[in-house]
């Protein structure tokens, strides 16, 4: 099956969002994940408002001014997905959410690929089973490795490509945040201008996953 329509697959969600007080309703959205989500620029520096979640949640108050929308970040620095795993039902599903975000792909190489295959497939479940939409994130990218070329020699590119392949299996959104770093050193850029870290984002490099994100959410 293909990814989910970014067009469509939240169309219900942000109908509400646009309906004014006092028929609107809170919309939790959840962002899961390491360290990247969580905040972190040059560890151990933690810049939660340049980072995307919280661009986010602006992008979604600019397009959705009536809504009562909290993005909330659920995410550890260091963690892998198993762990996250492990804490999704309390963590995560415990507010509630219309829609979670996941994103472990970076830290993820370091149990390699069956291993988060088996702890993404539980969240992706876990939330549809509670009427959850869900977005899986591929990662940002990590310096020491190349974000482009053959998926088969490089485990950043293997994880991303097993994290499309389950947002086609589920119909679930994507929001591949690696192949928007990909498009602008194509066209020129340069990576180390997008990180503030050897694997962290700055805030141009969280603009690119945010937007990415915000297109989900069409107003």
């Amino acid at each position: 099956m293909p990814v989910a329509n970014p067009d469509t697959y939240l169309a219900d969600l942000c109908a509400e969002m646009r309906v004014h007080w006092p028929e609107n309703r809170l919309v939790n959205v959840v962002c899961h994940g390491h360290s990247v989500p969580a905040g972190y620029f040059a560890t151990p520096f933690v810049d939660s408002f340049n980072a995307y979640p919280h661009l986010l949640h602006r992008a979604l108050k600019g397009k959705f001014p009536y809504g009562v929308i909290n993005v909330i970040v659920t995410a550890i620095g260091g963690e892998h997905s198993v762990s996250g795993a492990e804490r999704f039902v309390a963590d995560v599903l415990s507010h509630q959410p219309r829609v979670v975000t996941i994103d472990y792909g970076l830290n993820d190489r370091g149990i390699g690929l069956e291993a988060a295959e088996a702890a993404w497939r539980f969240m992706i479940e876990q939330a549809l089973a509670q009427e959850c939409r869900v977005i899986l994130l591929t990662p940002t990218p990590d310096s020491t490795q190349r974000i482009s070329g053959d998926p088969e020699g490089e485990p950043l590119r293997q994880h991303a490509a097993q994290i499309r392949r389950l947002a086609g299996e589920y119909a679930v959104g994507l929001t591949d945040s690696l192949a928007a770093f990909e498009r602008v050193v194509a066209a020129g850029g340069y990576l180390t201008n997008l990180l503030s870290w050897v694997n962290h984002p700055n805030r141009e490099g969280h603009d690119l996953v945010a937007n990415e994100l915000a297109r989900w959410f069409p107003a």
